[in-house]
């Protein structure tokens, strides 16, 4: 469960993000997709992992886009049952099915087990300077990379957010099981 904290700066964030105006949106989100796609992060990867994007959310499809030119593998998550999360295969022609969540999600495809990702670009709601995130609070990500809390041993996936500026709070109360990004694409940068 979260902390109170966190609960509201889920809802600051999120309607701070919603104030942003269409074309805003789209311009920030085509820099921060081009900063992502420019870094070592995707650069050195063969299996990537990113949400589908939707509504007021960083638009991700430049990602997918660029990833299957490049011929590398990209998966979406799919949500399971007991707060579980897969990750199946995106071709450009896979169907997308809208999730009980109102998530986009592949209907078929190949599933790989997330500690055979290179990197993994996650959803947020809110960030901090030290690479805490907030997401809709179900904890979805932080089960699915567990083993990495586990230092020293597991070096991947590279878990990378990628948010609007906006979206920056000042200070995060992380929970113990909240695991830290190794990196965060606004459009005014890389954290």
């Amino acid at each position: 469960m979260s902390n109170t904290s966190q609960e509201q700066q889920r809802r600051d964030a999120t309607a701070r993000r919603r104030k942003l105006a269409d074309h805003e949106r789209a311009r920030h989100s085509q820099t921060i997709a081009s900063r992502f796609l420019r870094s070592k992060d995707f650069l050195a990867a063969n299996h990537i992992a990113c949400f589908i994007s939707s509504g007021d959310e960083v638009d991700t499809s430049a990602i997918f886009a660029r990833a299957w030119r490049a011929g590398k593998c990209i998966y979406a998550p799919v949500v399971l049952p007991r707060r579980q999360m897969k990750f199946v295969q995106v071709l450009r022609d896979t169907p997308l099915k809208k999730s009980a969540f109102g998530l986009w999600e592949p209907v078929f495809g190949a599933e790989l087990v997330a500690t055979k990702l290179d990197v993994v670009v996650t959803p947020l709601l809110a960030f901090d300077a030290r690479r805490y995130r907030v997401g809709v609070g179900g904890g979805y990500y932080d089960r699915a990379f567990a083993h990495l809390q586990r230092a020293g041993k597991w070096l991947r996936p590279k878990l990378v957010g990628v948010a609007f500026e906006c979206q920056r709070v000042e200070k995060i109360r992380p929970n113990p099981w909240d695991i830290r990004l190794s990196r965060i694409f606004t459009e005014h940068g890389e954290r």
